[in-house]
Order: C-alpha cells, then sequence, then structure tokens
C-alpha cells in the first residue's frame, strides 16, 4: 500500500501533520488531537495528489527520482519531523492551558498518533473507493463519449453516489439517532424538579403552561433559580420572588399556541408589573444558562420577571443543521407578541424591556427584532452573550469597528449604544453617555463559536491582527486551511472550557453587563461582594 502512495501526498500530509500540532484557541487532548491530525494529514494529502495531478496536466517535466529511494527519505525526515512536532506540542498546547490557569495535561502522544493514523487511513481507503468507481464509470463511459466528456460524466456520476450515500444514509440516519435520543432526553422526568405547588409558579395550580410540557430543560429553568429568602438572605433587605415563564414543545402544537400561552402566563404572574422584563431566547436544546439568569435575579433583588420559549429538543449545532429558520421564527413570534403588550401599557408603567440570548440564543435574539420597526418606541437594551460568528448584526458592528480596535474586543462608534465586553474590560469608560437603547456583546476572544471564520483558510483572522485577547495563546500562528481546519475542531470543543474561557461563560462576568443593559444604578462596594459570591458559585454549575 505504500508504495501506491503519492509521493506529494506524502509530503503535504506529514507537513499538515507536524502544523496541526500548533496551538489553536482550544487546548486539546489526545483524542481530539488525533482525531484532527488525522483529518488535516489527509487534506495534505489531497492538496498533495492534486498538485501532482495539476503538474502532470500541463505537462510539466518531473523530477527523476528512483522511487524507492524518494520514499525512504521522505519517511525518514517525516519521522524526524513529526516527532520533533510531538515533542513541542507539549509547549504549544500548554501555552493556553497556562494562560487558562490550568494544570498541565499529560497528553498520550501515541493515542494522539495512533488515532491520526487509523483516520487517515480510513479517510485514504474511502477516497480510493471513489477513485475505483470513477475510473470504472469513467471507462464505461467512454465507450459512448468521447474520452475527456465521458472522465467528467464519470466523476459527476461518482460524486453524487458518493454524496447521496452520505447525506441520506450516514448523515440523516446520525441525525434520526440523535433526534430521538434528544427527545428522549426532553421528556425525562427527574426526581429532583418537581411540580410546583404555588399558584405564582409557571406549571404550579392555575397555570396556562402545563409541567411536563415544559420540557426537561425548561422544568430545570424554573425549578433552579434563586428564590426570594436566597436574595433576601445575601443582600440583608426584602426583595420579591422572581417570575419565570417558560414555554416548552409540548405546551402548543404551534409556535403561534405556545407564544399565546407563554403571554399569558406572564400577564397572570404579573410580569409586565416588575421593573424589568426580559424576553429571552435558549439554546438549541431550550438551555437558559443559569450564569445569565441567576445574577440578573439577585441584582434586582428578585425585581424581575422573563419568558422564554422553547422551539428545539437538539443542541444548538443540530438544530442550526437541521432547522435553522426555526428559532428565528420562534424568537421573531415571542418578541413581536410581548413588544404588542408592552407597548399599549403606560410608558410610565412599563417595565423596562430587555432581550437576552446566548449561543444560538443571541443568533435568535438578534433576528427577533427589526431594529426600524422599534425606533420609535425602542425597548430597553439587549445582552447578548458569545454570539456564533454567524450573526449578521454581530458582524456588521465588528466590521464597522473603529480604527485600531481589535476584532475581539471592538469599539463601535462613541459607545452610545453598542459596546463589547470579555472577562476584563470597562464597561463605563471611556465611552459617551448611553442612548435611548443599550446593546453589549459578551465575548471571549477564546471562543471559537464567535471567531470561526471560513475564510481563514485563505487568509489570516482580524482577531490575530495586533494585540492578542487576554486568552488566546501567543504561539497560535496562522496556516492556509489548517487554522479553518484547527478553529472547526475548537468550536465542536469549545463548552469544553473552564469557566471564563471558551464558549463557558462565568456568572461573575456578567454583572457588568447586566447594569450596564438595565442602567440601574448599585454601590460598586455591592458589586464587588456579588461577583466574590458568584465566583464561588460558578464551581457549582
Amino acid at each position: 500500500m505504500i508504495g501506491k502512495l503519492s509521493l506529494s501526498g506524502v509530503v503535504l500530509a506529514i507537513a499538515f501533520f507536524c502544523a496541526s500540532l500548533t496551538p489553536s484557541l482550544m487546548p486539546r487532548e489526545a483524542l481530539v488531537q488525533g482525531s484532527l491530525s488525522g483529518i488535516a494529514s489527509a487534506v495534505g494529502y489531497f492538496f498533495g495528489v492534486l498538485l501532482s495531478c495539476v503538474w502532470r496536466l500541463f505537462e510539466l517535466p518531473e523530477p527523476r527520482l528512483r522511487r524507492d529511494k524518494a520514499l525512504f527519505w521522505i519517511a525518514a525526515f517525516g519521522v524526524s519531523a513529526m516527532a520533533v512536532a510531538l515533542w513541542r506540542s507539549a509547549v504549544w498546547q500548554e501555552s493556553a492551558r497556562a494562560l487558562w490557569q490550568m494544570a498541565p495535561l499529560d497528553v498520550s502522544y501515541l493515542e494522539a498518533v495512533l488515532v491520526a493514523a487509523a483516520l487517515f487511513l480510513g479517510l485514504l481507503w474511502i477516497a480510493r473507493l471513489f477513485m475505483m468507481l470513477f475510473r470504472r464509470l469513467a471507462a464505461r463511459m467512454a465507450t459512448i463519449f468521447p474520452a475527456r466528456f465521458a472522465t467528467a460524466i464519470g466523476f459527476v456520476i461518482a460524486a453524487f453516489i458518493f454524496w447521496s450515500i452520505g447525506e441520506n444514509v450516514v448523515l440523516r440516519g446520525a441525525i434520526r439517532l440523535a433526534d430521538s435520543s434528544f427527545q428522549q432526553l426532553d421528556d425525562l422526568m427527574e426526581d429532583e424538579f418537581a411540580a410546583p405547588t404555588s399558584s405564582a409558579k409557571t406549571g404550579g395550580p392555575g397555570s396556562r403552561l402545563e409541567w411536563h410540557g415544559l420540557g426537561r430543560q425548561g422544568r430545570h429553568y424554573i425549578a433552579s433559580g434563586p428564590t426570594r429568602d436566597d436574595i433576601e438572605q445575601f443582600w440583608g433587605e426584602p426583595a420579591l420572588e422572581p417570575i419565570r415563564v417558560y414555554a416548552g414543545l409540548n405546551n402548543g402544537e404551534n409556535i403561534e399556541t405556545r407564544v399565546a400561552r407563554a403571554l399569558e402566563e406572564l400577564i397572570r404572574q404579573g410580569g409586565f408589573e416588575r421593573s424589568t422584563l426580559v424576553i429571552k431566547a435558549p439554546t438549541g436544546t431550550g438551555w437558559i444558562d443559569p450564569a445569565a439568569a441567576d445574577t440578573l435575579d439577585f441584582l434586582l433583588r428578585g425585581d424581575v420577571a422573563s419568558v422564554a420559549l422553547q422551539y428545539s429538543y437538539l443542541t444548538s449545532w443540530l438544530s442550526l443543521l437541521v432547522e435553522p429558520e426555526y428559532g428565528s421564527e420562534s424568537a421573531k413570534a415571542l418578541f413581536r407578541a410581548v413588544y404588542r403588550h408592552w407597548k399599549q401599557l403606560p410608558p410610565n408603567e412599563r417595565p423596562r424591556l430587555v432581550l437576552y440570548g446566548l449561543s444560538l440564543g443571541a443568533l435568535n435574539s438578534q433576528s427577533s427584532v427589526d431594529l426600524l420597526e422599534i425606533v420609535a418606541d425602542p425597548f430597553y437594551g439587549a445582552l447578548w452573550v458569545g454570539p456564533p460568528f454567524q450573526s449578521r448584526m454581530w458582524s456588521e458592528l465588528t466590521a464597522g469597528r473603529e480604527a485600531g480596535s481589535p476584532a475581539w474586543l471592538p469599539r463601535y462608534g462613541d459607545g452610545s449604544i453598542v459596546r463589547f465586553t470579555n472577562q476584563q474590560s470597562d464597561l463605563n469608560s471611556p465611552y459617551a453617555e448611553w442612548g435611548a437603547l443599550r446593546i453589549v456583546y459578551l465575548q471571549y476572544a477564546s471562543d471559537a463559536v464567535v471567531f470561526f471564520d471560513p475564510r481563514s483558510a485563505y487568509r489570516s483572522p482580524a482577531w490575530l491582527s495586533g494585540t492578542r485577547g487576554p486568552d488566546v495563546s501567543p504561539e497560535l500562528t496562522w496556516y492556509p486551511v489548517l487554522t479553518m481546519l484547527q478553529l472547526l475542531f475548537d468550536m465542536m470543543i469549545a463548552t469544553t472550557s473552564p469557566v471564563g474561557y471558551g464558549h463557558v461563560y462565568a456568572p461573575q462576568h456578567h454583572i457588568d453587563p447586566w447594569i450596564a443593559v438595565t442602567g440601574i444604578e448599585i454601590d460598586p462596594a455591592d458589586v464587588a461582594r456579588l461577583k466574590r459570591h458568584f465566583t464561588e458559585v460558578a464551581k457549582t454549575y
């Protein structure tokens, strides 16, 4: 089998393997590193074969080398290069872990190499199977059509067959399996979350939303938040019981029904009588981050109501793949219903209306409102956390940032409408006073969900220029194609990072954004005490 390998393919496969060991946004364990290196090696091999084909197509002179001797020197050089790269990878990976204050990781290089080799050989086998089918089809077509036309037809048919098998058998089968698994998980009734006995709670007696219909994430959201006693104990003064309304997929047969019942429940519980009302867009599974929900409940001493609508029980990336428009439609329907009722209230009697979303929830929340439609009577503000790179509004604001401000922490205009923050940024200076609408983006420079860029296949990402984010390795280097693959893997494992890095947003980092978005005045000493409290609480999330 080695004798049939492309020499140029082997050279580029080795180069891609070595480069795949360099750091990106996320530190990688052996299995992830092996998977990345295997795919990267296969991609390198593909480019090597492609280069060889183009070379022959143009009938360029080929170097006169003995194949067995060339393979020997390539193998010798390749083994040496890979050994050095594996040895250096420990330093490269620790450069990110040190910034994140993580303990050194004892990576099994043997495991990584074995996984990479198995994956590379598997992909190579599939590629050769494709080529075998392509050549047979082309030979069959050559009995009917001219040679070049027959080759093109054979390639198209072979590609169609492989694509159909991959999409209809492998991909759809995996999606059906995931759909069934996540649906069963969503229906799971946990003993720790019993139905509320209070009529003031969603799912309790008299509620417009039945408890089981809330789904697993909805029941968790309603049952796990801080109580009035928790808040009073922390502040040492009277507080209110936070109002949380959540409509699950099984609370209505369609979006309109669920939205209507959620609004009825919000009105029944007195949500429009609180000082602040938050429309929350959950992630794909219906999850709402307690790091954001609990901090706001404490900040406002329980004088807050929130409403959310589940649109899927799949994980965010599956939801985005299978039903990309459904989350946006649900978010739009809920916003319009709540905004319409809110707008009818006297201006001096209605609550501050705020939008919130994390990850896919941030994407859907941003698309839920047309700013031109509400400019005459705008909602109060929005907090969007870890917005995915597909977010159009976020992309336009980042692209239009002030000159000199980094892409990972942009400054847009005078800061009177939109501000960006991370673990360290100060939201108060040096900006102009807030205007009628306050929008805050909370994002970490190490979050690949935010900063993945398909164009990094052929150009260096903007966030690598100039000063880097405080949680991004100084060893990170851009490589064509390879960096995009690294960021793709980073995005897949982004939620495995420690709290406060990657795509896992720490509760204490939500406090300043919430203060900015709601416009509340609070003593700095209380802010510091609350941050200390949630720094400890973060360990339990």
